[in-house]
């Protein structure tokens, strides 16, 4: 079954090709949707049918795609039913989902150091992101720094590419970017090696004060994770006077505008308006949201 809404969201019935499990609860799926496939970018998500049996469908990022082989790849931590009734869903079975939904980031020409912070469940999108970047070969030169109070969904090596500013010590990544040319650095709480000990905009502050005021002008911030991460980010750009875009996380019960039950309060040229994180977002302008 496939059939389009706003000519630009569509419903697919979706096959599980595989589905891991990682520590802390933590699952990576990936399921065949060639229309999500053809026409997710960087920030969008699905509405995902976590079971036949369950009415609400959960909002889920959208971590990676192929558009030749039609696979999506979602990344999601069990923290109530329904990831929990997904969680339990295996290779071979179908999930009916909705995608892609909402605004995506969008990159500055002009800005051409992207640096990419994730938080948590946050992280999905900047791989997304980051993987796009990879594709558009030498336009940017991306820096990306994730954060987890738990185990990463991933298994962690010194990485092979130098960050000037970064913390002696400070070496582990994810392969996955380094393998894309990626600089990239993680950093926790939990005191796991090579990892930075604080928070990802700490280690992000590191790297900008070591940048040159030309080097500098040339970022831009983007981020994704939970909202007190989010309201230190838009700090920081602030401090650093750079652009920053956010992807907001909200409960949801549509996803596509018509219930209005996940609207935030956003700064707009004509005053305060409740905009909808679903197609209105999730990708705001750090500005107006904090």
């Amino acid at each position: 079954m496939k059939k389009t809404h706003r000519n630009t969201i569509f419903v697919e019935n979706a096959e599980i090709l595989s589905h891991q499990g990682f520590a802390a609860d933590q699952y990576i799926m990936r399921v065949h949707a060639p229309e999500c496939a053809e026409h997710a970018l960087p920030g969008s998500f699905a509405h995902i049918q976590c079971d036949p049996n369950l009415l609400m469908r959960r909002p889920i990022s959208i971590m990676r795609t192929s558009k030749h082989a039609g696979w999506v790849d979602f990344l999601y931590k069990i923290e109530g039913q329904g990831t929990r009734l997904l969680s339990a869903r295996t290779v071979g079975e179908t999930i009916n989902i909705l995608a892609p939904i909402g605004n995506p980031f969008t990159l500055n020409i002009e800005r051409t150091r992207p640096l990419l912070l994730g938080g948590g469940v946050g992280i999905p999108p900047m791989i997304f992101l980051a993987e796009h970047i990879h594709a558009l070969q030498d336009t940017y030169q991306a820096t990306v720094m994730m954060g987890s109070e738990v185990p990463f969904p991933f298994k962690a090596r010194p990485s092979e590419i130098m960050v000037d500013g970064i913390p002696e010590g400070v070496i582990a990544c994810m392969p996955l970017l380094d393998e894309w040319n990626i600089a990239n650095r993680l950093a926790s709480l939990q005191d796991y090696p090579g990892v930075y000990q604080g928070y990802v905009t700490d280690l992000a502050r590191h790297w900008l004060q070591g940048l040159s005021d030309d080097q500098r002008q040339q970022v831009e911030v983007f981020a994704c994770g939970p909202m007190p991460m989010l309201e230190a980010v838009a700090a920081l750009a602030r401090e650093f006077e750079l652009p920053c875009q956010v992807s907001l996380e909200e409960y949801m019960a549509c996803a596509v505008g018509g219930c209005a039950g996940c609207v935030v309060e956003v700064n707009t040229e004509q005053g305060p308006a409740m905009k909808r994180v679903c197609v209105d977002g999730p990708v705001f302008d750090a500005n107006t949201v904090f």
